[in-house]
């Protein structure tokens, strides 16, 4: 039979065991209340960032929306009623929560297509033998993004701007 040298080392090593977790039993909570504000601030960020995309997203779709609709033929993307900037409204209004005004600018833009290479011209040049005239809708939005909180360094506001084009049908 073994005897055991230390008998008391296992009523030993409890004790000290609980020794230590009494010492520490803080040490979590310090923790964690040093990392909240961290974790807090991040997730801010991450939801403001959140909100930008969606905001560029829809700024986005509301060029394409205007230059869809005026896209349709010359007389549409002459635009003397509005409806490129009405389209493109709806679309940024109906997709969101109301989120402010969105500015809209368009223009036709014509060029000579030579086999898959467009030269930019005024639209009422002739183009050479062997190309023919390409007329374009231009579509530019702006929204204005604003923060919810202010952040030291970064803006409050931030205008984003999108630009869709699209050849305009006959």
């Amino acid at each position: 039979m073994v005897k055991c040298i230390f008998p008391n080392r296992t009523e030993s090593t409890a004790a000290s065991k609980r020794a230590r977790i009494r010492s520490e039993s803080g040490q979590s909570l310090l923790e964690f209340a040093i990392l909240l504000p961290m974790l807090l601030l991040l997730g801010l960020g991450v939801i403001e960032m959140g909100r930008f995309a969606y905001i560029g997203i829809l700024v986005g779709n509301a060029a394409r929306a205007g230059a869809s609709w005026g896209a349709q033929n010359h007389t549409t993307a002459a635009d003397t009623n509005n409806g490129i900037e009405t389209a493109a409204d709806n679309d940024f209004q109906n997709n969101g929560p109301s989120l402010g005004s969105l500015n809209v600018t368009h223009s036709v833009i014509c060029g000579c297509d030579n086999g898959g290479t467009i030269t930019t011209v005024t639209c009422t040049t002739v183009c050479p033998v062997g190309a023919h005239l390409v007329d374009s809708l231009s579509v530019t939005t702006s929204g204005t993004f604003g923060a919810i909180f202010n952040y030291p360094g970064i803006p409050t506001s931030i205008t984003i701007s999108r630009t869709a084009t699209q050849r305009i049908g006959f």
